[in-house]
């Protein structure tokens, strides 16, 4: 079948041959690849593709968990903090700034997780008084630090009194969003070299946040897998003005809050202890595979089949291959199909060390509505087979299922 191939891009086959035998030759295309051998597909020991962790800050590599962050195995405490400053009234309460940011952020990562994650606020039913002017904090993106380190010492000790830090494992600093002095901008999580004390416990980080009313979408979501160590997956102009969404687009929550495929990677679930055992794959050779939609729920009563398939590229780099669909977090999503990213553990977050790879280089979808049209449609559909460049691994994708899994051949060193 004559075929269209754009430079590193996906096989597509021409109109005029889809038109005369593509019902054919789809069911051909199926059967070789649920019929063919599977050289050297190792399942239920993914250890060989399992990078290692490095000193790259919020490194992707997971064959240890860094213990300085609280991992999300088990159900997690958050105290949410409001902060009122004396040169401005609240004129919002902290029920509607609560109603902002859960239950769906709490919702996000139940399905993210399977359900084997809670994520339980405790929201502060009043405000706590900061003891300064909220100008004074000089509150901004790229915060002074001595003003950074005064309004988190400040606002610690302002709700030391009512709040038992103790017993909670997240802290969130929610500020009055209509003070003049707060800058919608500087949201993020703070890390300390030196942890501050309260209630005889450590207190290793902080989100900070500084959203309007309504809050940009997802946000806390994004701020909180800084928490349980996830780096941004943006790439950060060095001039701060280009575009910072060309490395993963809408495909993961911490490239972009606004993306229309928020769910997490499988790297990312892998790294959290949500996928694991035959749930991920090491693909050494060559194996025929079913992947189901990491998005998707389980089936009640039944177990997560196989969600991401893994190649070794180096000694801290890798390929990850994994199904996306219109379910569950990626419910909005633009394109469905298989996507494909580069892995590098070794590239600090911010730095790029999540990279999809585009299948479809010469076209992008939906532009009114993606973060980056371009890598939109960057999965492949049926039929399609893509060759990585420069990593010699071809993915063949057949069919789909009537379940909605997706029927693929993975062969490396090609």
């Amino acid at each position: 079948m004559p075929c269209r191939r754009g430079p590193g891009g996906a096989e597509r086959p021409t109109l005029r041959s889809v038109a005369a035998s593509a019902t054919s030759l789809l069911a051909l295309a199926a059967m070789s690849l649920v019929a063919g051998p599977a050289v050297a597909a190792a399942r239920g020991d993914a250890a060989p593709c399992a990078l290692t962790r490095t000193s790259a800050h919020h490194s992707l590599g997971l064959d240890t968990w860094n213990t300085a962050y609280p991992r999300p195995d088990r159900s997690l405490d958050a105290v949410m903090i409001f902060l009122s400053f004396p040169d401005s009234e609240p004129t919002l309460t902290p029920e509607v700034l609560t109603a902002d940011h859960f239950p769906s952020t709490t919702r996000f990562f139940e399905r993210a997780s399977y359900g084997g994650f809670t994520l339980r606020p405790h929201p502060q039913r009043g405000w706590t008084q900061m003891p300064r002017d909220s100008t004074w904090y000089a509150v901004e993106r790229d915060w002074k630090a001595e003003r950074r380190t005064a309004y988190l010492r400040d606002a610690i000790a302002a709700a030391d009194a009512d709040v038992d830090f103790s017993a909670y494992d997240i802290v969130y600093l929610v500020a009055d969003p209509d003070a003049p002095g707060v800058d919608s901008d500087a949201t993020k999580v703070v890390n300390f070299d030196t942890p501050l004390r309260a209630d005889g416990t450590d207190i290793r980080r902080v989100v900070t946040l500084f959203e309007q009313h309504p809050p940009d979408r997802n946000v806390l979501a994004h701020e909180t897998g800084h928490v349980f160590d996830l780096a941004d997956l943006y790439h950060r102009p060095v001039d701060g003005k280009g575009d910072w969404d060309t490395y993963v687009g809408d495909w993961d929550v911490m490239g972009s809050q606004f993306g229309l495929a928020p769910d997490l990677f499988g790297w990312h679930k892998w790294k959290l202890g949500w996928l694991g055992g035959r749930q991920v794959v090491c693909v050494q050779g060559s194996a025929d595979l079913t992947l189901e939609p990491v998005a998707a729920a389980p089936v009640p009563g039944g177990s997560i089949g196989t969600r991401l398939a893994v190649v070794r590229t180096g000694l801290d780099s890798a390929l990850a291959i994994e199904a996306r669909s219109a379910t569950g977090n990626d419910r909005s999503t633009c394109t469905e199909g298989i996507l494909i990213y580069r892995i590098r553990s070794g590239t600090a977050s911010g730095g790029g060390p999540v990279e999809v790879v585009d299948t479809h280089p010469e076209t992008g979808a939906c532009w009114d509505r993606s973060v980056y049209p371009p890598l939109a449609d960057a999965p492949l559909g049926v039929g399609e087979t893509f060759t990585v460049p420069g990593d010699r691994t071809r993915i063949e994708v057949a069919d789909r299922t009537p379940a909605g899994s997706w029927t693929v051949r993975i062969t490396t060193g090609v």
